[in-house]
């Protein structure tokens, strides 16, 4: 079968990315699908063992942050589209250690712009560079209102203003040098395979073990929520539709307050593990809020719908039913994961708090 097109993904080992290699791989199977990952904490090459064979895929291990390694992989694999997920994303490791964000995403995301700019040689035609962003670029929102492509950026974190700069440079490469470009904001992601530093998955893993759940501030603090595999959807479309040079920003409709989400989580919980009703909630405890922390994203998707028919297919009582009972019966993927040294990290955020 002729090679229609080859396309990198970066990142493809992590919780996003490894939902949009197996979409790509299964629907496209004359596409070459490359998958370059450093490997870091959150990338698990476990997330893709089910495709990890099949003959349209490739793995390569690798940092985009190293500009010579990138070109050679340009020069090797003759790339006719980017999918650009790769990058630090925990609020909280930013605050920790801003540095590591800058380099990751900033100086990563150039590497990769400047090797798609020197390989494709003005020669655009077919090709696509596609940057996965986020909807904290935008900051926060009051009790209304919501995220729009026109929203002004007003990062308040590392990571954010990391993202941010990441978000202008790519724009900026398609107006000085017309490099064919697409950018995407999405709202917060849940499902199979997240790193369990995030709230869902660590709160799953910490009410199976009957541990605390740590929650920041008043517990009041409100996002969009995505089923990833939505998310893997949405970014199918806008590779392959989406207009050159346009934003579009990617939401479940499907707000939350972390409190009202955690309570619903405590309920499946409690139900799947045949507890009490009630039981998982008595595990709540309330922690010192985080620096910067946004009181509200919500994304307005309708340009989204509008211009290429994407909407999402899942809303938060379903969708986390399923999530819960993935990171149940998959209980060895849990333990994989939280290794020694993620276990200091959440000692270092949460319990010497």
């Amino acid at each position: 079968m002729a090679v229609q097109q080859t396309i990198l993904v970066t990142g493809g080992a992590g919780f996003i990315g490894s939902h949009l290699i197996r979409l790509l791989v299964n629907k496209y199977p004359n596409y070459k699908i490359v998958n370059l990952d450093a490997l870091t904490y959150a990338g698990n090459l476990e997330n893709l063992a089910d495709i990890e064979n099949a003959d349209n895929y490739t793995f390569v291990k690798g940092d985009i942050t190293d500009s010579d390694f990138i070109q050679e992989l340009f020069t090797l694999h003759q790339f006719d589209g980017v999918i650009h997920l790769a990058a630090e994303s925990h609020v909280d490791r930013s605050i920790a250690n801003p540095m590591s964000f800058i380099v990751t995403n900033i100086v990563g995301t150039v590497n990769l712009l400047n090797a798609a700019r020197h390989h494709w040689k003005d020669q655009y035609e077919g090709k696509r560079f596609y940057h996965v962003s986020t909807d904290e670029v935008y900051g926060t929102l009051g009790e209304t209102g919501l995220f729009t492509e026109e929203t002004s950026y007003d990062p308040r974190s590392p990571y954010s203003a990391s993202k941010a700069s990441s978000d202008h440079l790519v724009r900026a490469y398609h107006h000085t040098y017309g490099l064919p470009v697409v950018v995407s904001n999405c709202s917060n992601n849940y499902g199979p395979n997240q790193f369990p530093e995030k709230l869902l998955p660590l709160f799953i893993n910490n009410i199976r073990h009957n541990k605390p759940l740590p929650v920041y501030g008043d517990g009041k603090y409100t996002r969009d929520w995505l089923w990833v595999k939505d998310h893997a959807e949405a970014i199918d479309v806008i590779y392959h539709k989406g207009k050159l040079g346009d934003t579009y920003n990617i939401g479940g409709h499907n707000e939350w307050k972390n409190i009202d989400i955690i309570h619903l989580l405590c309920d499946i919980m409690d139900n799947l593990l045949e507890r009490p009703k009630g039981s998982s909630r008595e595990l709540i405890t309330y922690v010192k809020d985080r620096p910067g922390h946004d009181r509200r994203y919500a994304i307005d998707a309708s340009k989204l719908q509008d211009e290429l028919g994407w909407v999402p297919s899942l809303q938060m009582e379903e969708g986390l039913t399923k999530t819960a009972k993935w990171y149940l019966d998959h209980a060895n993927w849990l333990e994989n994961v939280t290794s020694g040294t993620y276990q200091k990290y959440y000692d270092a955020q949460y319990v010497d708090r």
